[in-house]
């Protein structure tokens, strides 16, 4: 479980657009990481499009926005294509950066348990120390919050 103050756990992986990102080789930009379970579902397609409506607004703080979630680059390219997500999307696969962020947990709904993604978004400052966890994230408002987070780094 990560928690502010801690370094991010550096990583590589692929995004929808073709290349790999390496959170370290963002360095001196604030990255906002934020986990979703699934793409095209209600409240992760409201979320993408929440953070993709301030995306001009985080790129003037200076800020990167990446979703991360278990879905395939594939599945991501087409869920941005259809909603014109102006976020860039990261595909943990083998769940390996989910579960160092400690957002990769046993879930309950409709009376299952299963494992996946508990919705979180990490705001992580210039130097690659994390300021701040959403843990169980509340899409409404979320991205405004974390915009304000963001501007009063």
């Amino acid at each position: 479980m990560i928690d502010i103050g801690q370094t991010a756990p550096d990583f590589t992986l692929p995004q929808d657009e073709g290349d790999d990102i390496t959170l370290s080789a963002l360095r001196p930009k604030p990255v906002v990481l934020y986990f979703y379970p699934r793409d095209d579902t209600s409240g992760c397609t409201t979320e993408a499009k929440d953070f993709s409506a301030l995306s001009d607004k985080f790129a003037a703080a200076g800020a990167v926005v990446l979703g991360v979630s278990k879905d395939s680059v594939a599945k991501h390219g087409k869920f941005r294509a259809k909603h014109d997500l102006q976020v860039k999307l990261l595909s943990d696969e083998q769940t390996e950066i989910c579960e160092a962020y400690g957002v990769w947990a046993e879930k309950k709904m409709y009376g299952k348990t299963f494992d996946g993604i508990v919705r979180t978004t990490v705001l992580i400052d210039a130097v690659g120390t994390i300021r701040q966890v959403w843990r169980k994230v509340k899409v409404p408002g979320h991205a405004e919050a974390v915009l304000k987070a963001v501007q009063a780094l």
